[in-house]
């Protein structure tokens, strides 16, 4: 049977996977049904007492997203300021051309970039900071929005900031109670030197094609408001409402390379803008509240309470006192896991995933371009959002990969063969589809070619499967495990042991990001094959598909050489060598991918004794202390040891305030990345990683079998709880807990039938049928 496609079966593949995408372009929708619910202050709140700098918004801004446009917003009273991003707007392209090593360009042209859509400023001269008081900005998680109030002259002044994803736009609300009154003006501006627009919107493209446009609709009552030259300007009004709207002509189609030419962005700016204005601030807002609601209500968690004194400070005083005083703070860091589900539903809803930075952006030269990398970080950024109770959320992950596929599998075929590569295949053999380190979403590659990349995209794709049992999304993924399958299965090498088994290696390849890039049999590409190969085996038999096929990978996974301890370091080796080749405390923990987000290696008896402890060592090798999402991913492995201390510690060193660009929270709870001493900047990945972690020390969940509490930290252990939390093999759990101890636990089905739930070395097997629940007590005993 050919297992390979010819350039026709690749643009079959392009209709195919174009089919089955559900990511949508910026285009026009239906007006969206009006909520009438009142909106109630949520109890998830974040505080400060100050407004952002302009200067420093990537640090200090306070973040809104409607899951494609995104915006950092000061809070100034005297000048707010709204720095836009849309997440599909991208410079460079395909990038095919590859660089005299055999390698993919990497820069903002070729590569490309994500960038800056607009900047929205709103000047009230007689509001400047020093002229006001009782100055407070907070975010409320709950319900998807960012409020401002101060008093000045004996009025409150009040504002409200978010993104609707029912409307498709950004509202900014100025009101006040006592008779006060509004004057300045409003400029819209674009980031990329646009020419020849007006006050109320502008237009702009890119040398590869892509068109994009914004526009804001400004209404005020009680006084006027019109255009004044390049800017609006409004006089004496009670109240002002500023609505945005922008996008690109990106449509999520490789057979059309990935445009929409008959999409007019900033006609349907403006058409989406005027649209929303004509609803009141109220209703937009209780419209918008009630879609953000119905995703975060579905998870809550309490791991505490903290001192009357610790509620009493703002949220960047409290960051700062947790790590002074090291006094646990358990309703923080609950909040801080809270702030990054606001943030995956404020980046991940009907359009591109979120790469390095999400869709929040100060400029347009972000580090690394805002990309996906595929060694880490993308996968990093959606392993919350299952556990989490957002797997809506993950769609955006999925689609992506379908929609890059036919180019991925074109690029691979075209290119991964040119002898200038040094990680080509020594069969002489290209087959399915591989990525570089970087993607973009053109179908573009860029930096070095990452063989094992596709492994670690499928097994993310495959764990979603896991979460939910969806057969639809098992149908979707299905093409890309085969086709990674393929890849594989054309790159393997026979090799003899020193006691004459012959094993199947990966090629000569890297084990990301250190060490010789010429090795065979890392530890970090075999773990990811094993993997893959043992999920496309399941998937073929549930679809019911590829029997024979399946049945050849299963004899190659036999055939897998599997890592041993090193006699040397006592540590699993990374590099099929006793020798420890790269840097000890390297970031990365690649040759551990098998302890997470993998998981054959276990401490519960099922994995030999001697694989547990060499994990052990080289974890513990690795450190203790690094960027924050490596500290994220060090506490989840230490989380599956159930060394609830040291994955505590972790957690906690996340939270450290960062100061002058060093490693930790800013003040807006961003990650702070150190890329060089006195130079930080913002990488998402670890306000989803640190995230992930808390829940892991919750509950770990494999197919068939949960754990409760399997790393409960001192600091969390007197009482607590957790609703929402998915576990793999199609639960949801329901968990509490009390001096140490679970006291309730609801398992409720959502396509899983039988698992065992464990506790302490006892356990209870759980039958139920897709949509039934069962609640055990008396856990402890």
């Amino acid at each position: 049977m050919d297992n390979h496609p010819s350039r026709r079966g690749l643009l079959a593949l392009a209709a195919a996977t174009g089919a089955l995408s559900g990511l949508p372009s910026f285009t026009a929708t239906a007006a969206p049904s009006r909520s009438s619910e009142p909106l109630i202050s949520s109890r998830h709140q974040l505080w400060w007492q100050a407004p952002a700098d302009g200067g420093s918004m990537i640090e200090q801004g306070l973040p809104v997203g409607n899951g494609r446009l995104g915006a950092l917003a000061s809070n100034d009273p005297g000048r707010e300021l709204l720095l836009v991003t849309d997440a599909t707007l991208w410079t460079g392209g395909l990038n095919d051309t590859l660089d005299s090593d055999g390698q993919f360009p990497y820069g903002r042209a070729d590569f490309g970039s994500l960038t800056l859509l607009a900047r929205l400023t709103v000047e009230i001269p007689d509001h400047d900071l020093g002229a006001v008081s009782g100055y407070r900005r907070a975010l409320d998680l709950g319900n998807g929005v960012v409020t401002t109030s101060y008093v000045r002259s004996g009025v409150t002044y009040r504002r409200q900031v978010f993104a609707s994803r029912p409307d498709d736009v950004i509202v900014l609300h100025f009101g006040q109670d006592g008779g006060g009154r509004y004057t300045g003006t409003i400029t819209l501006e674009g980031t990329h030197g646009e020419t020849g627009g007006k006050a109320d919107s502008f237009a702009g493209s890119f040398a590869n094609g892509l068109k994009y446009g914004a526009a804001i609709s400004a209404h005020g009552s009680g006084g006027s408001v019109r255009v004044s030259g390049s800017h609006i300007t409004f006089t004496d009004c009670r109240e002002l409402t500023v609505v945005l709207s922008g996008g690109t002509n990106y449509a999520p189609d490789a057979a059309a390379h990935y445009r929409d030419p008959s999409l007019d962005p900033p006609t349907l700016a403006r058409t989406k803008a005027e649209a929303a204005a004509r609803h009141s601030a109220d209703s937009l807002l209780r419209t918008h509240a009630a879609d953000h609601r119905a995703l975060f209500g579905q998870f809550d968690l309490s791991l505490g309470t903290s001192t009357a004194q610790q509620r009493e400070l703002d949220t960047w005083e409290r960051i700062q006192a947790r790590f002074d005083t090291g006094d646990p703070d358990p309703e923080l860091e609950a909040a801080y896991a809270q702030f990054g589900r606001y943030l995956m539903i404020a980046g991940s809803r009907d359009s591109l995933p979120m790469g390095l930075q999400g869709v929040w952006l100060d400029g347009n030269d972000p580090d690394w371009m805002g990309d996906y990398h595929t060694d880490i970080n993308i996968q990093m950024n959606y392993w919350m959002a299952d556990r989490l109770g957002l797997s809506q959320c993950f769609d955006a992950f999925t689609d992506y990969c379908v929609d890059q596929l036919p180019s991925w599998t074109d690029l691979t075929h075209r290119l991964f063969q040119d002898s200038r590569n040094r990680y080509r295949n020594s069969t002489g053999k290209a087959a399915g589809w591989t990525v570089a380190f970087s993607t973009n979403p053109y179908g573009g590659l860029g930096w070095w070619w990452h063989p094992a990349g596709n492994a670690w995209l499928c097994q993310n794709l495959w764990e979603h499967y896991e979460f939910t049992r969806s057969r639809t999304h098992l149908e979707k993924i299905y093409p890309l495990l085969k086709g990674a399958c393929q890849f594989w299965e054309a790159r393997l090498l026979t090799t003899t042991l020193d006691n004459g088994k012959e094993v199947l290696i990966a090629d000569h390849d890297w084990s990301p990001e250190h060490g010789p890039q010429d090795a065979k049999g890392n530890t970090y590409a075999q773990e990811q094959v094993w993997i893959l190969f043992g999920n496309f085996r399941t998937a073929a038999a549930e679809l019911k598909r590829d029997a024979g096929y399946a049945a050849t990978i299963g004899g190659l996974r036999e055939r897998l050489y599997l890592p041993v301890v090193s006699p040397k370091t006592g540590w699993l080796e990374e590099w099929m060598s006793p020798d420890n080749l790269g840097e000890t405390t390297h970031r990365h923990l690649s040759p551990l991918f098998n302890l997470f987000p993998g998981d054959r290696i276990r401490p519960d008896g099922s994995t030999p004794d001697d694989i547990v402890k060499g994990a052990t060592a080289l974890l513990t090798a690795r450190g203790m202390d690094s960027f924050g999402w490596a500290n994220a991913w060090r506490a989840l492995c230490w989380a599956r040891l159930k060394n609830a201390d040291k994955a505590y510690q972790l957690v906690v060193r996340n939270l450290r305030p960062s100061s002058d660009g060093s490693n930790g929270s800013s003040p807006n709870l961003f990650d702070i990345y150190e890329v060089e001493q006195g130079r930080g900047i913002f990488q998402i990945d670890a306000n989803f990683g640190t995230p992930t972690a808390i829940l892991e020390m919750l509950l770990y969940s494999r197919p068939g079998h949960l754990e409760l509490l399997p790393a409960l930290p001192d600091a969390w252990a007197a009482s607590g709880s957790v609703t929402g939390a998915g576990a793999r093999g199609g639960f949801v759990v329901d968990l509490r807990w009390k001096h140490g101890k679970p006291t309730e636990a609801r398992i409720r089905s959502v396509g899983g039938r039988r698992t065992e739930v464990a506790y302490g070395g006892t356990s209870r097997t759980v039958t139920l049928r897709p949509g039934e629940s069962v609640t055990l007590k008396d856990l402890a005993r």
